[in-house]
């Protein structure tokens, strides 16, 4: 069993590994560099094992210190959350929360709400990143991100469904006006299109085929983007036809800029879902921002 007495050699520790220096660690936790240094070094000989490569330039975690960092850092956040439910009846969120949100969707619909958020708690801090890439939660040390799309099995998280995304095929009306109007998703492949781009691959289009079943379908991909606002940006400026969300376009529709085609073939959906480390579940500020999240989004506020 891990002796209370280390502690502060786990926190030196774990505050090293994040800022990248022992000199960095004390102005952090006002310590000198020398004496953080020695607690790391305590907790090394406790161990029995080397928790960072040292030279003249650089610090860096050994397999094994990459592992107990994790360890180290989960325990830290329950200490956390049990210093915040013993010090407060109701545990309000606090410290720094990492997200990593969808770019056109998390700029337009999520990040207005965490500022929000951000505002009535204050002791609650933001470190924000916005990607539609994979992100390894625990690696990167990310406490929730949002998601669109179906979820690849992982019994190393947690996910909740905030909503789901309609999606349109649309066209500017000039590009219509000069090219024509699909009537099929057949004649797509005499069309310009705009597919979006994603891990390397085309993002295939939802429509219903002939017997009423939706089904995946990837058009020949005139250009292809990996955000959702150059997307619209793209259809606007007349490049061609492209399958998009209802919450993006919608206002461009309702204005006249841009018309929905193939609409005897639409009815695709994409689900939303916040998803978190299953080990860090319980912390107030991962639970506050779900719970509001999924709150606005029974509201309406992400359609």
């Amino acid at each position: 069993m891990q002796n209370i007495n280390n502690i502060g050699s786990i926190t030196a520790f774990v505050t090293t590994a994040k800022s990248g220096s022992f000199t960095a660690a004390g102005e952090l936790l006002g310590l000198t560099k020398s004496a953080v240094g020695k607690s790391v070094a305590r907790l090394e000989e406790h161990l029995g094992i080397t928790l960072f490569h040292r030279t003249t330039r650089r610090l860096s975690l050994t397999p094994e210190g990459e592992r107990y960092f994790e360890s180290c850092q989960n325990a830290l956040d329950i200490l956390q959350h049990a210093e915040q439910e013993l010090t407060s009846r109701i545990a309000r969120p606090s410290g720094r929360l990492r997200v990593d949100l969808p770019a056109a969707f998390g700029r337009k619909r999520l990040l207005p709400v965490l500022l929000e958020i951000a505002r009535r708690y204050p002791e609650l801090t933001l470190t924000l990143s916005f990607s539609e890439r994979f992100v390894d939660l625990i690696d990167e040390g990310i406490d929730l991100v949002v998601r669109i799309g179906e979820l690849d099995d992982s019994s190393t998280l947690v996910a909740r469904k905030l909503t789901t995304q309609k999606l349109v095929v649309v066209a500017s009306k000039s590009y219509l006006n000069y090219h024509g109007i699909p009537e099929t998703p057949d004649e797509l492949s005499h069309h310009r299109t705009v597919v979006g781009f994603r891990r390397n691959q085309p993002v295939s289009w939802l429509l219903k085929n002939t017997a009423g079943v939706l089904s995946r379908i990837t058009p020949p991909a005139t250009h292809e983007f990996a955000d959702g606002d150059a997307m619209l940006t793209a259809v606007l400026n007349d490049a061609g036809l492209s399958q998009l969300p209802l919450w993006l376009v919608g206002e461009h529709i309702a204005s006249g800029e841009l018309v929905t085609v193939l609409d005897n073939y639409a009815g695709g959906e994409m689900p939303i879902n916040a998803l978190w480390p299953k080990s860090r579940q319980l912390l107030p500020k991962i639970r506050y921002v779900v719970d509001e999240l999924v709150a606005r989004a029974a509201a309406g506020e992400f359609d």
